[in-house]
């Protein structure tokens, strides 16, 4: 799942959906985990809504995190996949295909 989602998510927007619906389990890129928290005082501002409560709900969702050296091995080609586009992606890029599993992103780069 890329940051976009997570942040979608913890506005209480439609992808927190995810989380509460269907019990799957997410998997997040630490570095993308690290991403969000950089915005969550944005998303704050942006929603009106007090920065504890984004915090909190940020800790709620439940994600499981994978460090960097999880999928270091597919990591290079996800760079050069995204080159041109947006080189933070490459995170959730080659965390999915380390997984096997499809990626959530509302990036049309992606």
């Amino acid at each position: 799942m890329d940051a976009n989602v997570l942040l979608s998510a913890v506005a209480g927007k439609a992808a927190v959906r995810i989380f509460t619906e269907f019990g799957l389990t997410v998997h997040v890129a630490e570095f993308t985990a690290e991403e969000v928290g950089e915005y969550l005082p944005v998303m704050a501002q942006k929603y009106a809504m007090a920065s504890e409560l984004i915090d909190m709900q940020w800790r709620l969702l439940a994600i499981h995190r994978h460090p960097a050296h999880a999928y270091r091995r597919a990591y290079p080609r996800a760079v050069a996949d995204l080159a041109q586009r947006d080189p933070e992606d490459a995170h959730a890029l080659a965390l999915a295909r380390t997984l096997h599993l499809p990626l959530w992103s509302n990036d049309r780069d992606l």
